[in-house]
């Protein structure tokens, strides 16, 4: 793959667009204090984050990266959760540092834009239009929105389909394994953040988990189509 085979660019919302740990924290914390249950720590919820708010909500309840809610227990736990956050969807929630910068770079470029995310599609529609993001995308694509969410490679061949691009000319930019392993499943390129919520260097020690591309800013990727269009993508 060469940085002009690039014909659209996907990415993931929380941890890669923009920052919204503190106000998931602040709904999940909410949602304990509906149930009667202490509060816990920003670095634990943290890492509770990606895998869609459904699963968030089981992990909040139990304490535990695999816990499971009883069904009674999580059910109200989302009701709570849900209605929190729906109304405090962007109170902290901020774009990284030059995200809408690098978003006009792509736009000028003609580059047809997506988010695909495991945030169900309506909030994620919802946190775009907030912080007035949602016009440089094309598509949204939810966790809800398909039958399969990240790390599946549903999300992205649809992507692709829609936007009208072959699945390899597709680059995914995202912070989690659940990016990394989507794009390596379709068969498109992939491009790991180091800013977001999960250890960058620690996935690409691991070849499933190890990204085409490692960028520290979003403007990175133009910068590398304009300077280096004929060269290989190499980590």
């Amino acid at each position: 793959m060469k940085w002009n085979d690039i014909q659209a660019i996907a990415f993931d919302l929380d941890g890669t667009l923009v920052d919204s740990i503190a106000d998931l924290c602040a709904a999940a914390n909410h949602m304990r204090a509906e149930m009667n249950l202490a509060p816990l720590p920003a670095e634990e919820l943290t890492s509770y984050v990606g895998d869609g708010l459904s699963s968030l909500v089981h992990r909040a309840l139990s304490g535990s990266k695999d816990g499971q809610a009883d069904e009674a227990s999580w059910a109200q736990g989302f009701t709570a959760f849900i209605a929190y956050y729906r109304t405090h969807l962007s109170v902290h929630t901020r774009p990284y540092p030059e995200v809408e910068t690098a978003l006009a770079l792509f736009r000028n470029r003609g580059l047809p834009l997506a988010v695909i995310t495991n945030k169900n599609e309506i909030l994620a529609v919802e946190l775009l239009c907030e912080l007035g993001l949602a016009n440089s995308f094309s598509l949204v694509v939810g966790g809800d929105t398909l039958s399969e969410k990240k790390p599946s490679p549903m999300p992205l061949l649809h992507t692709a389909e829609v936007l009208g691009v072959a699945i390899q000319n597709l680059l995914m930019v995202g912070d989690s394994a659940n990016d990394i392993l989507a794009a390596k499943a379709a068969g498109a390129l992939s491009c790991g953040v180091t800013w977001g919520y999960a250890d960058m260097g620690l996935l690409a020690q691991n070849p499933d988990t190890k990204p085409d591309i490692i960028i520290d800013h979003l403007p990175q990727i133009d910068d590398g189509m304009r300077h280096h269009g004929d060269s290989e993508i190499r980590a």
